[in-house]
């Protein structure tokens, strides 16, 4: 069983900063994809960045230039280094990833932006 753990969320100010951590179980080397998805309450789960096996990255429009997901082959740990922060990145966020044509996720971590 793959097992996920987040960590890193907490309350900051806008225009802080968070970065968020996700240690998984499986070997990196075997997953085709990690990514971070977040939930606010009332919206549907959305896609926030997703890094594939090879090294490319996506992001949702909301978060370019501000949010970078990046990992740690040795430590099979991703990251999620949020900048920037505005009010409306207030939700939970998970970890997914694809391995072997499964998908496993997190138990997510909330992240609260507000003075």
């Amino acid at each position: 069983q793959v097992q996920l753990v987040e960590s890193g969320g907490g309350l900051v100010q806008p225009g802080g900063s968070l970065r968020l951590s996700c240690v998984t179980s499986a070997s990196i080397f075997r997953i085709t994809s990690m990514g971070w998805y977040r939930q606010a309450p009332g919206n549907t789960r959305e896609l926030v960045a997703r890094m594939f096996s090879g090294g490319t990255t996506s992001y949702a429009d909301s978060v370019k230039g501000r949010f970078f997901i990046s990992r740690d082959n040795a430590k099979n740990t991703v990251y999620l280094q949020m900048n920037s922060l505005k009010p409306e990145d207030t939700a939970v966020y998970y970890c997914q990833l694809n391995r072997d044509g499964l998908g496993y996720w997190g138990q997510g971590t909330q992240v609260t932006v507000s003075s």
